[in-house]
């Protein structure tokens, strides 16, 4: 099946079961310049120009710093027929030179979704949409099972009520094997990462197992994924004692 449709069924798959974008919509989509965003933007815009829903889109990046160039990125956002916002700020050199963060991911998406909410804000938005896909989801879940002794990852949406923001990720049936050869296929431009600990994180780490296993198991990914969607509460351990 091409490309594009597989992309385009997934995303639909995913709107029509959680109701992430509705008509009427004004939606920041945030971009990083990885694969994951550039397939994300290119897909929400599959999903406007091929279904009856009225929305909009609104790419918004954050610049962390490192002087970064966005060239390509605002190109293919004018292709698109989008401007493409960009919000600069030194949260990189703030985390790794000024404090020299020794755990410095989970302040760094703080930081990064405090700024890219505040813009969404400004832009009169009400909804922010980010790239995450079945693979985080996977990971996100095994992480907090290895690391927290907890049974979770995030939700397809999520309400923010101090932002007055809905956080969608419309990816969420998109494996990332798809999402790689979207990008090679679609001749999507992608920035490399300027993160110093890019590569070299317990989530990256997570997921190389998670890769090995889907080697030797194929569909397992999807699999735990389901799980997520299939979750017997009488199946798990209670918290209480009983006499």
């Amino acid at each position: 099946m091409e490309i594009s449709k597989i992309i385009f069924r997934k995303i639909k798959q995913a709107n029509l079961k959680y109701d992430l974008v509705r008509s009427g919509d004004r939606i920041a989509v945030g971009m990083s310049g990885g694969k994951d965003s550039m397939v994300l933007l290119y897909a929400l815009d599959l999903l406007h120009t091929y279904s009856p829903l009225e929305f909009e889109l609104v790419p918004v990046s954050i610049d962390e710093g490192w002087d970064d160039d966005w060239q390509e990125v605002t190109a293919y956002c004018s292709s698109l027929g989008l401007p493409h916002h960009i919000i600069k700020t030194d949260i990189g050199p703030l985390i790794f030179e000024v404090r020299k963060e020794s755990n410095p991911c989970a302040l760094c998406s703080n930081l990064r979704s405090g700024a890219l909410n505040r813009e969404a804000n400004r832009l009169e938005c009400n909804k922010v949409a980010l790239g995450h896909h079945l693979d985080d989801a996977v990971v996100t879940l095994m992480m907090s099972m290895m690391f927290e002794g907890q049974y979770r990852s995030f939700l397809p949406h999520t309400f923010l009520s101090r932002a007055n923001l809905t956080l969608i990720r419309p990816l969420i049936y998109v494996d990332e094997k798809t999402i790689v050869e979207a990008v090679a296929k679609l001749n999507l431009p992608i920035m490399p990462s300027s993160c110093p600990a890019s590569g070299h994180t317990n989530r990256e780490r997570v997921k190389e197992i998670l890769d090995q296993i889907e080697n030797a198991f194929p569909n397992s990914k999807r699999h735990m994924m389901k799980a997520l969607e299939n979750v017997d509460i009488n199946c798990f351990w209670k918290n209480e004692h009983l006499f």
